[in-house]
C-alpha cells in the first residue's frame, strides 16, 4: 500500500513517529516533507499529498497545528476527500460515510498514541456506500 504523507512545521516529529509505528506493515510512506522545524508553507505540502493522492497513492496523511489549512487545501482537488480527525471514531466515519481518501491530523492537539489510533481507524473501514454513495457523489463541482 502507498500512502502520501506531509507536513508542516508543526507536524515533522508526529510524522516521522507515525512513519516508525507502520513501518512493519506492508505500507511504502511517499514523504512529501517537511522535516524540520523551520516555518515553511503548508499548502505547498498539501498540495502534494493531495496530488500523489490523484495519481494513485492509495490514500494520504496530513499533519499541520490544526490540520484544518491543510484539509482546506488537499480538498480542492477533484479527487480528494480530504477529513480532519481528532480521534479513531472521527477517522473511521470519514472512510465509512464520507470516503475519505486523506487523513488530517492536528499535530498541536493529539498525542502520539492517538494520532496512530486515528491512522488505524481510517485504515481498517471501508467505504459503506449505499446512501452515502449518492451523497459523495455530490461532493465535487
Amino acid at each position: 500500500m502507498k500512502i502520501a504523507i506531509g507536513c508542516d512545521h508543526a507536524g515533522p516529529e508526529l510524522k516521522e513517529k507515525i512513519k516508525a509505528h507502520f513501518a512493519d506493515k506492508n505500507w511504502t510512506f511517499d514523504d512529501k516533507g517537511t522535516n524540520g522545524p523551520d516555518s515553511v508553507d503548508y499548502p505547498d505540502f498539501a498540495h502534494a499529498v493531495a496530488s500523489a493522492v490523484e495519481e494513485g497513492a492509495d490514500w494520504g496523511i496530513l499533519i499541520c497545528g490544526s490540520a484544518q489549512g491543510v484539509a482546506m487545501t488537499a480538498n480542492k482537488h477533484q479527487k480528494v476527500r480530504a477529513a480532519v480527525a481528532w480521534n479513531d471514531e472521527i477517522a473511521a466515519l470519514s472512510r465509512q460515510h464520507n470516503n475519505a481518501n486523506v487523513i488530517c491530523l492536528p499535530a498541536r492537539f493529539l498525542e502520539e498514541d492517538l494520532a496512530i489510533k486515528c491512522i488505524e481507524a481510517f485504515a481498517n473501514t471501508e467505504f459503506e456506500g449505499g446512501r452515502h454513495e449518492r451523497r459523495v457523489d455530490k461532493i465535487s463541482c
